[in-house]
This record gives structure tokens, C-alpha cells and sequence, in this order.
């Protein structure tokens, strides 16, 4: 009879545990770096104990997590800003909303040749992202820093084009944003995008030029879905969890704590859906 009672319970407990597993829901979410992991943990951790299972995908790049979220490959994705979804929107026809915001993170100029940017001389190469708007970001910096000057008709996200004088005589290269950290030693100066910054321990206290553009909402970071996917009541109200476990004050504890205040909160007061 003990064996049998024994043998009950366990099945009982394996049932219940089969059946908890399973309203465990998975949502994927798309990161370009491994730091967002770390900047996602106390979410992660949050929404565990509320039957949401945050999976993080890793891409190694600014051009497929949009394209992998479009075709549903995740479900949300979360290391862009406002300008370059708009951008990428406009250039792929991509279905693809902001559901809430997340930070902004500086675009830095770095160097490991001068200390100081008027070390930079005719002839010194200055490697930019060559994505459409983190690369206009990154000339808005460089103008920023005395550099160049831009057109008064210039837009806002201008070009190499967009240049009036190169009174430095500086030479702009343009790469591919998560190839520039491992640049830096080839080039004299570079700017680099904050994600791939962190994860290759360059610290923003040793920029040669700090972003002055923070205080621009088109550089807000954001938590983007399927426009599909948000006709879901079901989903929305997942989704609205997941953006309201973001913003806490144990997201902004990492922010200032591990980061040194690195990233910085932005309109986690604004209501996206």
C-alpha cells in the first residue's frame, strides 16, 4: 500500500510540475551584446515569478534582429533607438512598433593614440558606424567636438556628404559599428557605440569627447514587437509586463551601480502601447 500511495504521489507531483512547466510562457527577446543580459537581469528575474520565461538571443550586429523579430523568429527585441527603427522601417517595410522605452547611452569618441581631440591633425583617421543613423550621430558628435562643420541645410541624420569643412583635416572612415572596438588600434581616433563600448571594457572616462546629444528623444533605446503580434490581447498583456519589469528602480540600481550610470533612464513615464 505504501508503494502504491509512493507511487501515486510521485506521479502527482510530476503531473503538477508538467502542468507548471507548461504555463510558463517563453518570450524571446533580441540583444546585440552581452551586456544587455546583465541590463535585462533583475526583469528576468522579476518575470520568472510571474510564469514568463524571458529568453535572450544574442546578434552580433544592428541588421538582423529587426529582420528576425519581422519574421517571427523572436518576439520582441530591445538595442535600438527611435531613429534607426524609423530608419529601418522606411528602408525593409518592416510591421515593427515601439512598445516601450528602455535608456540612452552616449556615442563617445575614443582613442588609444592621442589624449585630447586638438592631438587630431590633417591625415588622422576617425572611424564612424556606417549605418545611416548611428553614423549621423556620429558626425553630429564629431561636429560636436570642433572636428568638422556641417551644412546649415544638413538633416537630421547627416552624411559624410553633409560636411561644409573639415577645418581638422581629419579622415573619416566608415565601418560597421560592431567592428570599431577591435579597430581602435588601427585608427587614430573612433567612435564607438556604447553596447559594444562596455563589452569590450572600453570605459566612457576615457573619451577624448563625450556625447553631448543624450537629451535627444530620437537616441531613446526602446523595446520594440510585431505590429502583428500586438492585435493580441493575450500578447499585449505579456508584453506590458515585461516592459513595466524593465522599468524599476532594480534596472536603474544596474544602470548606476555596474555601469556607473553609463545608461540612462528615459520615458519610462510614457505609456507606448
Amino acid at each position: 500500500m505504501k508503494k502504491i500511495i509512493a507511487a501515486f504521489l510521485i506521479g502527482a507531483i510530476a503531473l503538477t510540475s508538467t502542468f507548471a512547466a507548461k504555463k510558463n510562457t517563453v518570450v524571446k527577446l533580441g540583444v546585440v551584446g552581452s551586456i544587455y543580459e546583465d541590463l535585462w537581469a533583475p526583469a528576468q528575474k522579476a518575470l520568472k515569478k510571474q510564469g514568463i520565461d524571458l529568453k535572450f538571443v544574442q546578434f552580433s550586429d544592428y541588421v538582423t534582429p529587426n529582420n528576425a523579430l519581422a519574421n517571427g523568429e523572436i518576439d520582441l527585441n530591445a538595442f535600438q533607438h527611435r531613429i534607426f527603427l524609423q530608419n529601418e522601417i522606411q528602408n525593409h517595410g518592416y510591421d515593427v512598433k515601439l512598445i516601450g522605452n528602455t535608456f540612452i547611452i552616449p556615442l563617445n569618441l575614443y582613442s588609444v593614440k592621442v589624449k585630447s581631440v586638438s592631438e587630431l591633425k590633417k591625415g588622422s583617421v576617425v572611424a564612424i558606424p556606417n549605418d545611416v543613423t548611428n553614423g549621423g550621430r556620429a558626425i553630429k558628435v564629431l561636429q560636436a567636438a570642433g572636428l568638422i562643420t556641417l551644412k546649415a541645410e544638413a538633416g537630421f541624420n547627416p552624411t559624410v556628404n553633409d560636411i561644409a569643412e573639415n577645418k581638422s583635416g581629419i579622415v573619416i572612415k566608415e565601418l560597421a559599428a560592431n567592428t570599431i572596438p577591435s579597430a581602435l588600434k588601427d585608427v587614430d581616433a573612433a567612435i564607438v557605440n556604447g553596447n559594444y563600448a562596455l563589452d569590450f571594457g572600453i570605459k566612457t572616462e576615457s573619451a577624448i569627447f563625450k556625447d553631448t546629444s543624450v537629451d535627444e528623444k530620437q537616441y531613446w533605446n526602446l523595446i520594440a514587437a510585431r505590429g502583428k503580434d500586438l492585435k493580441d490581447p493575450a500578447k499585449v498583456e505579456i508584453f506590458k509586463k515585461i516592459v513595466k519589469a524593465f522599468q524599476t528602480k532594480e534596472t536603474e540600481k544596474v544602470f548606476n551601480k555596474d555601469f556607473g550610470g553609463y545608461f540612462i533612464k528615459e520615458g519610462w513615464d510614457i505609456d507606448e502601447f
